[in-house]
């Protein structure tokens, strides 16, 4: 009877190792990180450069909007996405339409660098970061505090006239946080 005991034992301890493992080993992606990755994923990419592309997460679902310039360059954005951990489904709403329609920008990469520092120094967390340009695509450097922060900074780099593309190189680290002013309504971290 004692060994009947403790195969069962054994199997129950198996059962609750098996159903609590996927909960304490992956922590619950938020949807504003999701986001963030989305948008960092897509401005890298060289055949979707995040092209008049807004994202939104409900729920681990990613939804694309926008317009494209092709139904590669969709498909490839809905890829790019899919790949992503804690993506749970992505729904590709992008329209295919011809992104030539507007005629091109020619700028001067010191003219570029300057109107991508001007807009990030709009938004206080953004002022501290790095920018170099060369031939039209603008690298972002820098420690910020949160992925959202970066996302942010490669979206507002992306829509000055005569950027052909971003590269985000932000380093994330918490500690770059700015201080809570006394009074000011304290928030948690995402």
């Amino acid at each position: 009877m004692m060994q009947g005991s403790s195969v069962t034992a054994t199997l129950i301890l198996a059962l609750v190792a098996v159903v609590t493992a996927p909960t304490c080993a992956m922590p619950e992606t938020t949807d504003s990180v999701l986001t963030a990755k989305a948008k960092i994923a897509l401005f890298a990419d060289e055949q979707v450069r995040g092209r008049l592309i807004t994202i939104e997460t409900v729920n681990g679902v990613v939804i694309l909007r926008g317009r494209i310039d092709s139904s590669e360059s969709r498909a490839r954005a809905s890829s790019v996405v899919e790949a992503l951990p804690g993506v749970k489904r992505v729904r590709n709403d992008l329209k295919v339409t011809s992104l030539g329609d507007r005629p091109p920008i020619a700028a001067v990469d010191a003219d570029i660098t300057r109107a991508v520092q001007a807009r990030l120094s709009q938004e206080l967390p953004l002022s501290q970061i790095g920018v170099r340009t060369g031939g039209g695509t603008v690298a972002l450097t820098g420690v910020v505090a949160t992925i959202d922060v970066g996302a942010r900074a490669s979206e507002l780099a992306r829509g000055v006239p005569g950027v052909r593309s971003v590269t985000n190189e932000l380093t994330y680290d918490p500690a770059t946080r700015p201080p809570v002013k006394p009074g000011a309504p304290r928030t948690t971290p995402r």
